[in-house]
C-alpha cells in the first residue's frame, strides 16, 4: 500500500487510492486535517495536531508550527529542553498520520509519496524526504504539490493541447505552476512561487488591524496573549468566507475588545500582499513563453484561495472564474494519492506521463573580458536555466582564462544573481590542465539533474581526456541510512501520546485554555466539571468516559459562546 500525503505548512492530509478513486483517511480525531502543529510536554510526551493547536494556547514556548517555511535549514526549534530541525518536526508529524493510515486501513504502510511546492530547492527536498525516512517511510517520489492539484483535477482527462495555470496558496508557502497537457504527457512548463507568503501573512494583517484599532502595541504583549490574538485573527479572517463584514473579539488581561472589520476595509488592507502574488504569475508565464489570454483554465488550491479577497483577485487578473471544484484543503493530498496509484499501478488509473522542471538555476563561476582585454572574476554562467524540464543534460565548454594556469576550478552554484557569490554554493571540481596561454586548454562541464533533485556534474579536460565526477547532495539535509536508523531510534524515545487518550487530552488541554481565560463563577464552574472528568477517567470505564466526554464537550462549546 502506497499512500500519498500533502505536508502542509498549517494543515496536513494523508490519502490512499480505494475502489477507483482517491480518498482521504481521518485522522484519529475523525478529521481529515491533522495541524501541522508539534508540542512536548515536560517529562517528553509528544502531542501532535489539533491537540497540540489546542495545547499552544497555554503552553506556546513547548509548541511549535509553521515549520515548513524553514525546511532545509539549519534553524533550530526549542520545545521546554529539546531542540528540533525543522524536519525532525515535520517527521513526527509524518508519524502521526502513518498511524492514522494503519489503524484507518488495518496494515502497515511502508510507502508514501510526499508533495512538496514546487519552488522549494534541492535542500528543502531533500529535508522533506529525509522526515518521511525519519517517520518510517520509504520515499521513492517526491511530486510538487500543484503537479498532484493538476493530477486530482483529472487533467489527464482533458483535451488534448490544453494549458492550466495551479494557483496554491497554503498556509505558509505560494506556488504557480503553468502546466501544458498533451497526447499522455502532462508537462510542467514553469514554476515560481514564494515560500514566505501564505495565509499565515493575511492572518497578520488582521491582527495588525486590530491593534492598530484599539491602540495596542502587540510587542509589549506576552506570548500567550499574542496567539490569543492570532488564533482570534485567524476565526475573524475565516468569517469573511460567509459574510462582508468579520468580528475579532480579544481577552487581554480583565479587558475584553472588540474588532468589527469589512472585507473591503481588509482587502485595502491586503494590497501589499496581493501584488506579492502577481509577481511570480507574471515570472511564471514570461518563462513559460505563455500569454495570460494562452490559460484556458485557472484552479485554486490551498486553504488560503477560500478567502473572498483572493478569489476575487484572482477572478480580475484573469478574466473569468476560477475551478474550485475540489476543496482546495484536500485537492493536494488527493493528487498525491492518485499518484501514488499510478506508481502502483493501479489498473483504475491511466498512466500519465509526468515531467517537472529545476524550479532554480544550476551554474559556475567564470571570468568575464571586458572592453581593453580587462578580465572581471566573480561572475555566473548559468548551465541549466530555471524552469528547464526534468531529467535533463547540458554542457558548457571552459577556458583557461590566464597564462600558464595550471588547474582549472568548476564552483557548482545554484540561484539567479549574475554574481557568483549571490548565489548558493554546493561544492566545486579542480581539475589539472597541461600549462599554456590564456584560452589554450578547455574542459567541457556537463550537468545532470533528474526528478529526484540528484545532480551530478563532469568536468573533462579536452587535451588529455582526464574526466572528474561529483554527485552535489547537501550534507546538511542528507543522510546515511546508518544515520537515518540512528535517528529514528533517538525519536522514538520520545514517548508519543496513546491513541485512545487523544480526544480526552484535547478536552484537558481545552478546558485548562478555558479556566485561565475565565473568571469568577465561570472559573469556578470549568473548575469542577474539569475535576469530574479527571475522576470519570481515572476509573478507566470506557463507557462512562465517552459519555462524560461528549457532556464536557457540550458543556464548553456552550461556556465558550458566552466568553
Amino acid at each position: 500500500m502506497i499512500v500519498g500525503i500533502d505536508l502542509g505548512t498549517t494543515n496536513s492530509l494523508i490519502g490512499y487510492f480505494h475502489e477507483d478513486t482517491a480518498k482521504i483517511i481521518p485522522n484519529k480525531l475523525g478529521d481529515n486535517l491533522t495541524p501541522s502543529v508539534v508540542s512536548i510536554d515536560a517529562d517528553g510526551t509528544v502531542y501532535v495536531g489539533k491537540t497540540a493547536k489546542e495545547r499552544k494556547q497555554t503552553h506556546p514556548s513547548e509548541t511549535a508550527d509553521v515549520f515548513k517555511r524553514s525546511m532545509g535549514s539549519t534553524k533550530e526549534y526549542e520545545l521546554g529542553e529539546r531542540k528540533f530541525l525543522p524536519e525532525e518536526l515535520s517527521s513526527l508529524i509524518l508519524k502521526s498520520l502513518k498511524e492514522d493510515a494503519e489503524a484507518y486501513l488495518g496494515q502497515e504502510v511502508k510507502e508514501a509519496v510526499i508533495s512538496v511546492p514546487a519552488y522549494f530547492n534541492d535542500a528543502q527536498r531533500k529535508a522533506t524526504k529525509k522526515a518521511g525516512e525519519l517517520a518510517g517511510f520509504v520515499v521513492e517520489r517526491i511530486v510538487s504539490e500543484p503537479t498532484a492539484a493538476a493530477i486530482a483535477y483529472g487533467l489527464d482527462k482533458k483535451n488534448a493541447d490544453t494549458k492550466f495555470l495551479v494557483f496554491d496558496l497554503g498556509g505558509g508557502t505560494f506556488d504557480v505552476s503553468i502546466l501544458e497537457l498533451y497526447d499522455n504527457i502532462m508537462e510542467v512548463r514553469a514554476v515560481a512561487g514564494d515560500n514566505f507568503l501564505g495565509g499565515e501573512d493575511f492572518t497578520e494583517i488582521l491582527e495588525q488591524m486590530f491593534a492598530k484599532d484599539n491602540e495596542i502595541d502587540l510587542d509589549e504583549l506576552d506570548v500567550k496573549t499574542r496567539v490569543h490574538i492570532r488564533k482570534q485573527a485567524e476565526a475573524c479572517k475565516i468569517g469573511f468566507e460567509d459574510g462582508k463584514t468579520s468580528i475579532m473579539k480579544c481577552k487581554i488581561g480583565e479587558e475584553t475588545y472588540e474588532y468589527e472589520v469589512s472585507l473591503s476595509d481588509y482587502e485595502k488592507a491586503c494590497q501589499l500582499l496581493l501584488a506579492k502574488i502577481k509577481r511570480p504569475i507574471e515570472r511564471s508565464l514570461k518563462d513559460a513563453n505563455i500569454k495570460l489570454a494562452d490559460i484556458d483554465e485557472v484552479i485554486m488550491v490551498g486553504g488560503a484561495t477560500k478567502l473572498p479577497i483572493v478569489r476575487r483577485f484572482v477572478s480580475r487578473l484573469f478574466g473569468r472564474l476560477p475551478n474550485t471544484d475540489i476543496n482546495p484543503d484536500e485537492v493536494v493530498a488527493v493528487g498525491a494519492a492518485t499518484q501514488a496509484a499510478m506508481k502502483e499501478r493501479n489498473e483504475a488509473v491511466r498512466e500519465v506521463i509526468l515531467t517537472d522542471v529545476c524550479p532554480f538555476t544550476l551554474g559556475t563561476e567564470v571570468v568575464v573580458t571586458r572592453s581593453g582585454g580587462y578580465k572581471e572574476n566573480g561572475h555566473y554562467l548559468p548551465i541549466i536555466e530555471r524552469n528547464t524540464v526534468i531529467p535533463t543534460s547540458k554542457t558548457e565548454r571552459l577556458y583557461t582564462a590566464s597564462d600558464n594556469q595550471s588547474e582549472i576550478r568548476v564552483k557548482i552554484l545554484q540561484g539567479e544573481s549574475r554574481y557568483a557569490r549571490n548565489n548558493v554554493y554546493l561544492g566545486d571540481i579542480v581539475v589539472a590542465v597541461p600549462v599554456g596561454p590564456s584560452g589554450q586548454e578547455a574542459v567541457d562541464v556537463t550537468y545532470t539533474y533528474d526528478v529526484n533533485s540528484i545532480l551530478e556534474v563532469i568536468v573533462k579536460v579536452i587535451s588529455t581526456k582526464v574526466t572528474k565526477k561529483v554527485i552535489i547532495k547537501n550534507e546538511d539535509n542528507d543522510m546515511t541510512d546508518a544515520e537515518i536508523e540512528e535517528r529514528m531510534k533517538a525519536l522514538e524515545s520520545l514517548k508519543i501520546h496513546p491513541r485512545d487518550q487523544e480526544e480526552n487530552k484535547l478536552l484537558m488541554f481545552r478546558g485548562d485554555r478555558m479556566y485561565e481565560e475565565a473568571t469568577g463563577d465561570r472559573r469556578r464552574l470549568i473548575q469542577q466539571r474539569m475535576t469530574q472528568f479527571e475522576e470519570i477517567l481515572d476509573k478507566q470505564d470506557k463507557n462512562a468516559i465517552s459519555q462524560a466526554r461528549e457532556e464536557l464537550k457540550e458543556f464548553l462549546d456552550a461556556m465558550e459562546e458566552d466568553m
